[in-house]
């Protein structure tokens, strides 16, 4: 792409607003912002759009939602379901309005039906809602945890799951071939309501969604005798999680819940907390004073988009707040699932457990204790999905909990994405649980390491911006596919996946067999005493990820080793 003359044409063509314009206009003198906004066109990856608010080819705006609407509305005409509509959310972040109904009305000019929400509505809902409305698509705008600048534009299929081979793939081609604006379609809004082509989402679908919530306790007895006494600190980090959230808890019966009010306030400027993400331990410091100052005995953040949930708990020994990884809550709510459905006989038969292959290990042998088949599938919630859905159409299996590291689990079936309002129930049923006992869920996962072993894991991160930074990532890439290390740190390696080239490759015998997965630019490697690493550039961020994972026989041996081996996986591809 000639980046400025495509700068160009968007400063003068009559088919741009002037307030778009007027933002290019002031970066005239500045090359290097002009040729990041376009050198290329958003990609439209597998998940969808996400990028930087702004004008320009390379950002999110109006015209790039258009854009990539209008590619998955031809796919959608070539399929000849357009009469089955699409379902389309947003959450708090900056013009989450303006995208919404950009998507929409290019929809109805297709002759495509939108069902739009008429609030704020979680990941989870438009999952759920695709399904109970059996709309062939869907579109929730968010960037999920990015910073305040993203916005970003996700693709769901009839299942409800984030679209998935070959619908993905199919629905690419058709965005590239969308390389003009000429090609898109849009209508006034007014005329779009009075064809029945822009529709708003009943509230009987939300009413559903609680219901399915509601359906997930197993012991609602012990909330009921506990809910005086746990005191709950939530904060939705000015996103989409404060409604679901407070009503799933009301729901169950809990008393006590406090929210931090200033992050209760939706806000894509995200004052309080620049990187909404629970991962960021600098996004907790308001609810944690909260939670001091009324002795929570758990603390709750969800990402904007709630589908992430993050946890902190009190440590009786110390009385200090502790966080919990994604892992770590997952495999709290994956113990008590397995266990108390074993207990009770309630476990379906050819039970299955779904977890992406850089997910703790403990797993494995939690799923092992309760004769659970484990199945691994690649990073992305979406592979999940599509697990569930061949359940769904073979009965080969039949689904009890999924999960990701990256703080996303769904514990039921009504919908296929990660879902923080379902885990928020789930973990508070299990902290009344374990309260009842007389322990805090601190306690329960010590309990968990003690029964199975400390499993630690981690991620490290490079951050590589722009033009450079994608060839530093794909060098790095191909550099490491060259050579294959005998040792990270004090581990030997066992065996590489390399998920690009579907290949497990035994170091010591040299035996290559299928990994068995799509193919994804992924190397995992096997090490010795049960540890591991694993690489991939993030699909939504200019980053390159590296995830680790050991097992100790403490946790201070654990977390030693997990250090170890996090600084000498940087070490060897930097």
């Amino acid at each position: 792409m000639d980046f400025y003359s495509e700068y160009k044409k968007w400063c003068t063509d009559p088919y741009f607003d002037e307030q778009t314009k007027k933002e290019l206009l002031a970066i005239k003198d500045d090359e290097k912002e002009i040729e990041d906004r376009f050198y290329r066109t958003l990609e439209f990856g597998t998940a969808g759009l996400r990028g930087v608010i702004g004008a320009g080819t390379n950002r999110m705006n109006i015209y790039t939602v258009r854009q990539a609407t209008q590619g998955l509305a031809n796919y959608i005409l070539a399929q000849g379901t357009k009469e089955r509509g699409v379902a389309i959310a947003h959450d708090s972040r900056l013009m989450h309005d303006e995208f919404t109904d950009a998507a929409a009305l290019c929809l109805a000019a297709n002759g495509i039906k939108a069902y739009v929400f008429p609030q704020l509505a979680p990941v989870p809902e438009l999952s759920y809602a695709v399904r109970s409305l059996h709309t062939i698509a869907g579109i929730v705008i968010t960037a999920s945890h990015n910073p305040r600048e993203y916005n970003g534009y996700k693709v769901y299929w009839e299942d409800g799951a984030q679209v998935t081979p070959p619908h993905d793939t199919n629905i690419m081609a058709e965005v590239a071939q969308v390389t003009s604006f000429d090609q898109v379609k849009t209508m006034d809004k007014d005329a779009a309501i009075a064809a029945g082509l822009y529709n708003v989402i009943p509230d009987e679908i939300e009413e559903g969604y609680f219901a399915e919530l509601r359906k997930l306790s197993i012991h609602p007895e012990i909330i009921k005798e506990m809910a005086k006494e746990i005191k709950i600190v939530y904060t939705p980090l000015h996103g989409t999680g404060l409604r679901p959230v407070k009503r799933v808890l009301s729901d169950l019966g809990f008393e006590h819940v406090y929210i931090e009010p200033q992050q209760a306030i939706a806000d894509g400027n995200f004052p309080t907390a620049p990187y909404p993400n629970p991962e960021n331990p600098d996004a907790w410091k308001l609810a944690l004073a909260l939670a001091k100052e009324k002795d929570a005995d758990i603390v709750l953040a969800t990402d904007p988009d709630a589908d992430r949930l993050g946890v902190y708990c009190k440590d009786t020994a110390t009385g200090e707040y502790v966080t919990f990884t994604g892992n770590m809550s997952a495999m709290l709510i994956a113990e008590y699932i397995l266990s108390e459905k074993t207990k009770n006989h309630t476990m379906p038969e050819k039970p299955a457990m779904v977890e992406s292959i850089v997910s703790t290990d403990l797993a494995k042998a939690i799923a092992k204790a309760y004769n659970v088949e484990l199945i691994e599938v690649l990073t992305g919630f979406k592979y999940i999905g599509e697990k569930m859905l061949e359940f769904e159409k073979t009965g080969c299996n039949n689904y009890v909990f999924g999960m990701e590291e990256s703080y996303g689990c769904l514990p039921g079936t009504y919908a296929r994405d990660k879902d923080a309002p379902a885990a928020v129930t789930m973990l508070c049923e299990v902290a009344a649980y374990y309260k009842a006992q007389g322990k805090t869920l601190w306690d329960a996962m010590i309990d968990i390491y003690e029964k199975y072993g400390y499993y630690r894991e981690g991620i490290a991160t490079m951050t590589l911006k722009g033009i450079d930074g994608a060839a530093q990532i794909k060098e790095i890439m191909s550099r490491a596919r060259g050579t294959v290390p005998k040792k990270v740190g004090a581990f030997d390696v066992i065996a590489v996946r390399d998920y690009k080239a579907d290949t497990r490759t035994d170091v010591k015998t040299g035996a290559v067999t299928a990994t068995g997965l799509p193919e994804s630019d992924v190397l995992y490697y096997e090490l010795s005493d049960n540890a591991w690493c694993c690489v991939r550039p993030s699909g939504t961020e200019p980053k390159i990820k590296f995830y680790c994972g050991v097992k100790g026989t403490s946790l201070e041996e654990a977390d030693a080793q997990l250090e170890a081996l996090k600084k000498e996986v940087l070490a060897i591809f930097e």
